[in-house]
């Protein structure tokens, strides 16, 4: 089984099992909470639902977005090899949430915000914590 391995400065930090995990984040300066959910597959993440409660400079919804309890949702469907969030102590922190267990991702990976990008990818069934 694929699981989401998260990786500092090319060391793993932690896995995650799959199938899938929400990341979610407070835009910076719209201040307008986004919810990405992901399914980890053989070498890749499939970005499979979007949740934006609003949108401004850079967060337009696409057409096919339908307005559902006050937040914008679509299916894009497209693949990525990695995701690689930079953090800063200026912003808050990125939410992870894998198999209805939600934290942020400093405690994920056990450090602090400016210690460098982490960088969330696929990998064949390497253990979790």
């Amino acid at each position: 089984m694929d699981a989401l391995c998260l990786l500092v400065a090319g060391v793993l930090r932690t896995s995650l099992p799959g199938p899938e995990f929400t990341l979610a984040w407070q835009h910076s300066v719209e201040k307008i909470q986004w919810e990405e959910r992901y399914r980890v597959e053989p070498g890749r993440l499939r970005l499979v639902a979007v949740r934006v409660r609003g949108h401004g400079a850079g967060m337009e919804p696409p057409p096919e977005a339908t307005l559902r309890d006050g937040a914008w949702s679509w299916s894009p469907g497209s693949t990525v090899a990695e995701l690689r969030l930079a953090r800063t102590s200026a912003t808050a922190d990125y939410t992870l949430c894998s198999a209805s267990r939600c934290r942020s991702l400093g405690e994920w990976v056990d450090r602090p915000a400016d210690d460098g990008v982490v960088v969330l990818r696929a990998c064949a069934g390497a253990p979790g914590r």
